[in-house]
């Protein structure tokens, strides 16, 4: 074995290691450190440059004390707590960005933590909502009604979230933004007590009025959704994201209701009515899917029975790289 593969090769041993045992519970780090540590690989490849010519021994065991040094760092330091954007006061630098809102800071560093809430009225004129999610870094969920349009009671650590609206005739458009958001704040466990700490994740809670057709495009980066729209008369939703989780429960459909999933590494999960007509059309390349009740009828097409004759229909594509697609029926 050539001796300058041996470091590269300990160094994803040992983080792909040490990611597994995160993951399964027997060992908690701040993954945060992750980031503030990148130094020590320009270290190394510093050492690399000084002694590319030498293989002697002592020159592989520094670059094995050095890989000891940041290892032992990632577990048991808590480097990144005191630094930056990462730290519980949730502070950053935000110069008057002249998007016409109330919010400009002009360079000011500015808390950003706290509680708030959106709101945008009814109108018996509203027959269509067109509701816009993006930002990734946060938690959303949706489950309940409300008598206005949309409601959204939001908790912000790190970042902002941007709500505008307007109609034009009978259509309502809605578009809601995390704004500012520079790391991820899915999952902190700065106590390594293996519980999540709901003050340190920004997340948004959303409620919508049944009356008018709503169409929902949602474009995320890290993030969790949870919607239960079964109470909603849903005309389409997308759904594109990084390393998600998505997790939609719809109602019966409406004479065609379009559901397009486009994502990375991403668990996805949506529930329809036991006897509801649905048409699956995938490209999912290494992902793994899971369409239990529904019968194949060509490359990547599946269908529920009587999908042909039945007068509302769902119809779904998904398509992505390693992700995990599933659609069950309740």
């Amino acid at each position: 074995m050539r001796n300058d593969k041996i470091v590269p090769g300990i160094v994803l041993i040992l983080i792909g290691g040490a990611i597994l045992l995160h993951n399964y519970g027997y060992l908690h780090f701040h993954w945060h450190n992750l980031i503030f540590l990148f130094p020590l690989l320009i270290v190394l490849w510093g050492i690399n440059l000084i002694f590319s010519d030498r293989k002697s021994p002592w020159v592989i065991g520094l670059k094995l004390l050095v890989v000891a040094l940041g290892f032992s760092l990632i577990l048991f330091g808590n480097v990144g707590g005191r630094h930056g954007f990462w730290d519980n006061s949730a502070v950053y630098f935000d110069g008057d960005d002249n998007d016409g809102d109330d919010n400009d800071h002009d360079g000011k560093i500015t808390k950003i933590e706290g509680n708030s809430e959106f709101n945008a009225p009814y109108v018996a004129t509203a027959k269509i909502a067109r509701l816009s999610i993006s930002g990734g870094g946060t938690t959303y969920r949706l489950s309940d009604t409300t008598s206005q349009l949309f409601t959204a009671n939001t908790h912000e650590f790190k970042g902002r979230y941007v709500f505008n609206h307007s109609q034009k005739d009978s259509v309502y458009e809605l578009n809601f933004h995390m704004k500012g958001n520079h790391g991820f704040n899915l999952d902190f466990d700065d106590d390594n007590d293996n519980k999540k700490d709901s003050s340190k994740v920004n997340s948004a809670v959303f409620k919508l009025n049944t009356a008018p057709e709503w169409e929902i495009d949602v474009k995320t980066g890290a993030t969790k959704l949870d919607f239960d729209l079964s109470k909603f008369k849903v005309r389409s939703i997308k759904l594109s994201g990084g390393a998600a989780a998505f997790d939609v429960k719809l109602g019966q459909p409406l004479a065609a209701t379009n559901v397009n999933v486009s994502t990375g590494m991403s668990a996805v999960v949506i529930s329809i009515p036991a006897n509801a007509a649905c048409r699956i059309v995938s490209s999912t390349g290494l992902s793994s899917t899971n369409f239990e009740g529904f019968s194949k009828r060509g490359d990547g097409t599946y269908e529920s029975p009587g999908f042909s004759s039945a007068p509302n229909k769902f119809y779904i594509k998904m398509s992505g790289g390693m992700a995990d697609f599933k659609v069950k029926k309740y």
